[in-house]
């Protein structure tokens, strides 16, 4: 299977049903599968074959879902890079991917033009968003919808291509070190999609809501996957929490999924009573550990199923979802809402392990704490460019993630911590995670992070970072004595910052190295 299988079938069967919806604007799939063509042709006409790259820099728009589409139709590769990267981490990943086209925003000129001498390779730029005028060179730089309007529409023929072929390379955040791009097949990002068809039930009676960024797989999958059964894509351009509140009633969402920063701006926002969310059928959260407080908020507020997931660039993305088993719906809802909680079961396209440094299967007893491993179809051919990084990271067909988690004698993981966020404290691991859900369950706290900041006495000390919610007020002593009472002493914040808002990595994840290295300046990290 291929990429292109997706939309092909799309448009064979719901030519005339609406696809995309984005600012204030909609296209049938016959109508999108035009502009797809125009843009296949403009791009087989720069010169890009089979196995060039083809960059895209651009905010949640039409766009964006174009070039998705169009760059694989003649067997080329896509480059999706994170906006929010500098010029020089821009000029970095464009180098580095040997990428000749460049799809960009107008809005990110400022970005681009500081790094034109650094990124010769590129041949052409296609810019967006209403600029008529050429930016610079007449020959590199071109605009988007003049260049489609001139184009052919007819369909193309079939590239010779296969589904071990690379149809993406996503780049890491880079937060820890090099950026690496990690290569995803066709066949990774097909099988995927057909997964999360039989998971969650998608049909064309489906309305998906883009808000996380498409540059990121936390959103992205849901492109392939959604057209792949006809449903229809709106397009929310960036996060705004009442925009989206209003965009799920107007257009009738049934589901997306989010990371739980969003939801939980959400829940919280003063307007989320005034809308209408029955057409919400699921809401999925991934990207970073929930709090089973802000779980409950989510569903008692949209009243829908709540799925829990967990995946990563590597694995196209989903590794486990938190849907109840048959058996497990007959519970409480206090104990339907604990499982929901859970990172969640295997993906129905993966194998899932917790070993530990023997490499051995950990008890399934929710207590001894080993990392997550994994293999299956969905799982990456490497990284770009860097085989000694693919050979550390698989191992024999298994992918070490680097994710630490617990597993219950149903199959359900649950992340304790990343390996190197864990917090080593007068000999004692602690996981942030779950001295982060104890602070959840404060009334006043907004959002939270916990890092271990460097201690004379005990190495490391439990540092908790909040954001209270608008016109609460608390004392450091208050949530620290909070959380002596609902956890073990030693796990509890030794001290309490305040702060106004988290830093965030480029896929709206807590950025929680950031707020660690503040704490460790002038000492020596050490490595976990």
């Amino acid at each position: 299977m291929v990429l292109t299988e997706t939309l092909r079938k799309a448009q064979k069967l719901f030519p005339q049903k609406y696809a995309i919806v984005c600012g204030g604007k909609r296209w049938t799939y016959g109508e999108f599968c035009h502009r797809v063509n125009r843009l296949s042709h403009c791009l087989k006409g720069f010169g890009i074959k089979k196995d060039d790259k083809v960059a895209i820099l651009h905010p949640n728009c039409h766009t964006f879902l174009e070039a998705y589409y169009a760059i694989p139709q003649i067997g080329a590769i896509s480059v999706p890079i994170n906006y929010r990267l500098s010029p020089r981490e821009i000029a970095f990943i464009l180098q580095d991917s040997e990428s000749k086209i460049l799809i960009v925003d107008s809005m990110f000129k400022n970005q681009i033009d500081p790094i034109r001498k650094e990124i010769r390779g590129i041949e052409k730029i296609l810019w967006t968003g209403g600029a008529k005028e050429k930016v610079t060179d007449d020959s590199i730089d071109l605009n988007y919808e003049e260049v489609l309007q001139k184009a052919d529409l007819s369909p193309l023929p079939e590239p010779p291509i296969n589904g071990e072929d690379i149809a993406q390379i996503y780049y890491t955040s880079g937060t820890t070190g090099r950026p690496k791009g990690v290569m995803l097949s066709h066949k990774n990002v097909t099988t995927h999609a057909l997964g999360t068809i039989a998971e969650i039930h998608l049909t064309d009676c489906d309305v998906w809501i883009h808000v996380a960024p498409l540059f990121h797989l936390a959103d992205a999958w849901a492109t392939w996957a959604v057209t792949w059964v006809g449903g229809t894509h709106v397009l929310v351009r960036e996060f705004d929490a009442k925009v989206v509140l209003e965009t799920i009633q107007r257009e009738k969402v049934t589901l997306t999924n989010l990371i739980p920063t969003m939801l939980n701006l959400m829940v919280n926002h003063p307007d989320v009573g005034k809308f209408d969310y029955s057409s919400l059928r699921v809401l999925l959260s991934g990207g970073a550990p929930i709090a089973p407080e802000v779980v409950r908020k989510i569903v008692e507020t949209f009243k829908c199923d709540y799925i829990q997931t967990y995946g990563m660039t590597e694995t196209s993305p989903y590794l486990t979802l938190s849907i109840l088993k048959e058996h497990l719906r007959k519970l409480s809802n206090e104990d339907q809402l604990r499982f929901k909680s859970k990172t969640g079961r295997e993906f129905i396209g993966v194998e899932l392990k917790v070993v530990n440094e023997q490499g051995k299967e950990v008890k399934k007893d929710e207590k001894e704490v080993g990392e997550i491993i994994v293999k299956g179809d969905i799982v990456t051919k490497g990284y770009w460019k860097l085989p000694e990084e693919t050979k550390k990271s698989i191992k024999d067909g298994w992918l070490y993630t680097g994710d630490m988690a617990v597993i219950d004698e149903e199959g359900y993981v649950t992340i304790v911590d990343r390996k190197k966020d864990m917090i080593l404290t007068g000999g004692e691991n602690v996981y942030s995670t779950e001295v982060e859900n104890v602070l959840y369950m404060h009334p006043a706290i907004l959002e939270c992070a916990v890092v271990g900041i460097p201690d004379p006495k005990w190495g490391e000390a439990v540092k908790g970072i909040a954001v209270l919610k608008p016109g609460q007020k608390a004392t450091e002593q208050e949530i620290i004595q909070f959380c002596k009472e609902k956890m073990t002493h030693y796990k509890a914040p030794k001290s309490i910052d305040f702060i106004k808002a988290l830093p965030r990595t480029g896929s709206g994840k807590i950025h929680k190295k950031g707020l660690r290295d503040k704490y460790w300046e002038g000492y020596e990290k050490k490595v976990h």
